[in-house]
């Protein structure tokens, strides 16, 4: 995208710029082209979706919505490829509840894969979390505004308004990609079950430095995936393709540390702080307000 002041990247999964009838279509019957588990986009809101698929920052599009994971289902073939041995037969479900040892829900799987013999039993099976950005500010507004006039408002400059939409790495590793860790992949890794995440590029450049391993040694698997504008021919304006750009194989509990320790601080420089604090009620101390109690 040329025009850095506009926040969308992909509505209902056409670039803001593009304009032929197949993009009109999704836009005014709010189709999600991503396999979702319905027709139409039901991301926020149902009956009013937040039809964005990914924003732009930096001038590149980060994806925002886990569905856009789901293209062409090209994250659960390199799952597979991590999970079962090449001449598995295998299959995939969404949104499988996983539960604790009191029947406590610890969260959905966001996808199961599942090896299955000739007889259709399964003999393994395999979890991948996809790990969309989390968004700082708010990006219903300008959706809103540029689906008021798709045309006339492609190429908007939103840059001035206040709460402009932009990617929370820090919010989506500790909010999101954390727990996910340290609840579903717990109990999976105590199956001795292996795990995968999708994630962006961008979002996976945020992480902490991981100790890899060989994949045949490892627990997860993070496939790494970006967003790449392509053009068929006779295309005009193009579109933007779901392609793996790295994977990097871990063991669990190293990975789980790495992710949930926090990069400490100066201690002086807290200690500042608190002196500082300190010194402003000193200099300001607490007006003592007399409460009279009624007899």
């Amino acid at each position: 995208m040329s025009n850095i002041g506009q926040p969308l990247a992909e509505v209902f999964g056409h670039l803001t710029t593009d304009h032929t009838e197949k993009a009109d279509r999704y836009r005014s019957h709010r189709l999600c082209p991503f396999n979702n588990k319905v027709p139409n986009c039901t991301k926020d809101k149902a009956r009013d979706p937040l039809g964005v698929c990914s924003i732009n920052h930096e001038n590149h599009p980060v994806i925002t919505c886990p569905v856009r994971f789901r293209e062409d289902w090209i994250i659960t073939d390199d799952a597979a490829s991590f999970f079962f041995q090449d001449n598995s037969t295998w299959s995939s479900l969404t949104e499988v509840r996983l539960n604790d040892a009191q029947g406590k829900s610890a969260g959905n799987i966001d996808v199961v894969l599942v090896a299955y013999d000739r007889q259709g039993k399964i003999y393994d099976f395999g979890a991948l979390e996809v790990q969309a950005v989390y968004i700082s500010g708010n990006v219903r507004e300008p959706f809103e505004y540029f689906m008021k006039d798709p045309k006339g408002r492609a190429e908007m400059d939103w840059s001035k308004e206040p709460n402009y939409p932009r990617p929370d790495y820090l919010s989506s590793s500790r909010k999101r990609l954390a727990p996910q860790l340290l609840f579903k992949g717990g109990i999976l890794h105590s199956w001795q079950k292996k795990m995968a995440v999708a994630l962006n590029k961008s979002f996976f450049a945020t992480l902490p430095n991981l100790k890899k391993v060989s994949k045949s040694k490892a627990d997860i698997a993070w496939f790494i995936y970006d967003l790449e504008l392509v053009k068929e021919k006779g295309e005009e304006m193009g579109r933007y393709s779901l392609k793996k750009v790295g994977e990097v194989f871990t063991e669990f509990e190293p990975a789980l540390l790495s992710i949930t320790t926090a990069s400490p601080g100066k201690v002086e420089d807290f200690i500042k702080l608190l002196q500082e604090r300190l010194d402003d009620q000193i200099e300001t101390p607490p007006v003592n307000k007399t409460i009279e109690k009624p007899f």
